[in-house]
């Protein structure tokens, strides 16, 4: 992988675009009605109206150029066919052994990683002990705190 790719799933990348087209087309026109409105209380050097709005401004700039720099760099990338091996877009359902607890995630790139919906990034511990193994397997991942916790692969 080059150092600029974006490693994205189809899905992610249109994801990225709709969010940039949402705020070219909309965060930017509320944020400019929020700097008119504030200019519109006078002076500017005591003004938090002001000074929030262009925070916002600035914050929704650098995201817009973010996505862009992902978007233009996006490499699609798409699960393997290997047969129960992990892979990046390979669906995953694993067992933490110590609470046998079972969960599920999609092993996607770190543009469209999200663990509150299920999708860990390549290039996370867990996303990386998980790369190109198989059903069965145990693997030990280093929590946080440095505690090892082991996981066995139930599916791919």
């Amino acid at each position: 992988m080059k150092n600029n790719e974006t490693l994205i799933t189809a899905e992610g990348l249109e994801e990225l675009k709709r969010e940039l087209e949402e705020l070219k087309l909309v965060k930017r026109k509320e944020i400019s009605e929020k700097i008119k409105v504030a200019l519109a209380f006078g002076d500017i050097s005591e003004n938090a109206e002001y000074d929030e709005a262009k925070n916002e401004q600035a914050n929704v700039e650098n995201r817009i150029a973010r996505l862009e720099h992902m978007i233009k760099n996006a490499k699609i990338i798409k699960a393997t066919n290997q047969k129960g091996i992990v892979s990046i877009g390979s669906k995953v359902k694993i067992k933490d052994l110590e609470f046998d607890e079972e969960m599920e995630y999609i092993i996607v790139g770190s543009a469209e990683a999200d663990p509150f919906k299920g999708k860990i990034s390549n290039v996370s511990p867990l996303g990386k002990a998980l790369l190109d193994k198989k059903v069965g397997e145990i693997i030990e991942v280093a929590s946080p705190t440095g505690d090892m916790i082991k996981y066995e692969i139930l599916a791919v």
